[in-house]
């Protein structure tokens, strides 16, 4: 224990917590790595002793940002990303806390590898909270010990990168997850109809000739998983909202009272598939691939509406060999734990789409709510995560100093508003901007 009043002292930032329904100029007090309090009177400082003192002046002070969908590709694929680099990456964007998900190798299916995986986030720059595989090997035939992987940590359990096409397995896994009061995270786009394709099916892959992953594949999906979610009362969490129809379906089931909560990523309310044409940019292949701009629309509209609750990376690195090739040979993902937080100010912020109280909530309260995480606040006595934003900085992404092993953005040589100052884990800065 220190024997001065407060081991760290945030002083006159912006202070914005979207749980706490508070927001504004005050200093944030830290005491052993917890929240000591929140103060708008200067005087309660006191004699300060030997506290750090962070000028937060013209910015604003956060509870840690959350990702709910990150890839660590630690298991089996440490030339892409480990569990250390990622968690730098999600520390540099502001991210205090990740989900990763269990599309690892091998695939993270039992005790051992969430285990694994935990151990090596001992020592990160973030806390990692893993997510296990609905099915063993996310191979879609049979369920895995879900109350083993509960028992050990996991959060959460998805195959994502796959649907589970056995409507059976599926109802099962939601009436487990029920037990023990976890979401089900859901890849929706229905196998048949999605297999082979790699871009969106529309007037633009027909001109590039590039085979087609229509939308309807992903509305189909989300209604299955809606009506079972309907029929077991589980939680079903929908990943990567990327079409009109999957939004509006989702803004129904909530109307009706259906347990389910979606996410969106920055690819898809910024970018459409028209961007691919320009260049033939390997980063812009993702699963689900980008739409047209009246999808886009929708997921900023349900952004705004609250149909989509969490905004999320899908941080999926890949080395630099596996993108420079052909657009179709590809493999999907890009990365995005850096760019997301300029991202959402530029795009959504700056147009005025969301207000920073509302962009905060999808990144913290929110996700820290359906994953039983903690954190997401700033109430007293909670740990000390906290993301200090300048929220004016202009800058340029430079893959050059990416703290991720891999680079394949979309996004390098934009300009965005809007950058992270200081992230702080535990009462500890675990990221400086310019450093």
């Amino acid at each position: 224990m220190s024997d001065t009043p407060y081991d760290m002292i945030i002083k006159g930032g912006r202070v914005i917590d979207p749980a706490l329904g508070f927001g504004k100029d005050a200093h944030v007090l830290i005491k052993d790595g917890a929240i000591a309090g929140i103060e708008t009177d200067e005087a309660v400082f006191g004699d300060i002793g030997n506290a750090t003192v962070l000028d937060a002046t013209g910015k604003l002070v956060v509870p840690g940002l959350i990702d709910a969908h990150v890839h660590l590709r630690e298991p089996g694929r440490e030339d892409e990303e480990t569990v250390i680099t990622g968690c730098r990456a999600a520390a540099a964007g502001g991210f205090t806390a990740v989900c990763c998900m269990p599309n690892t190798s091998p695939v993270i299916d039992n005790q051992e590898t969430v285990m694994f995986v935990q151990d090596r986030a001992e020592v990160a720059d973030a806390r990692v909270f893993v997510v296990g595989a609905i099915t063993k090997g996310s191979q879609g035939k049979e369920l895995s010990e879900i109350g083993d992987l509960v028992k050990v940590g996991a959060v959460a359990i998805t195959d994502d990168g796959h649907w589970v096409e056995n409507s059976e397995i599926m109802r099962r896994a939601m009436e487990y997850s029920k037990m023990f009061d976890i979401p089900v995270m859901d890849h929706a786009e229905e196998t048949t109809l999605c297999a082979g394709g790699v871009v969106n099916e529309s007037f633009e892959s027909t001109r590039l000739g590039l085979t087609g992953r229509p939308a309807v594949g992903e509305e189909i999906a989300v209604l299955r998983d809606l009506a079972l979610c309907r029929v077991t009362g589980a939680r079903l969490h929908l990943q990567h909202l990327s079409s009109r129809r999957a939004v509006d379906a989702v803004r129904k089931a909530k109307a009706e009272g259906i347990r389910v909560t979606a996410e969106a990523c920055p690819h898809h309310f910024i970018l459409t598939d028209e961007a691919i044409a320009e260049e033939f940019n390997t980063s812009l292949r993702v699963n689900p691939p980008l739409r047209s701009a009246d999808d886009r629309e929708a997921i900023i509209e349900g952004l705004i509406d609250g149909t989509i609750d969490c905004i999320a990376s899908d941080h999926a690195p890949h080395a630099e060999e596996e993108k420079d090739c052909e657009f179709d040979h590809a493999p999907p993902g890009m990365i995005g734990l850096e760019t997301t937080l300029g991202l959402v100010k530029t795009f959504l912020i700056d147009k005025g789409y969301l207000t920073w109280a509302d962009a905060v909530a999808k990144m913290t309260i929110n996700p820290a709510r359906i994953f039983n995480l903690p954190g997401g606040t700033l109430k007293q006595g909670l740990p000390a995560d906290i993301t200090i934003i300048d929220p004016d900085r202009v800058w340029t992404v430079d893959a050059k100093k990416f703290r991720s092993m891999s680079r394949n953005s979309p996004f390098v040589g934009w300009e965005l508003t809007g950058q992270v100052y200081r992230t702080i884990l535990n009462g500890r800065i675990v990221f400086e901007q310019d450093q």
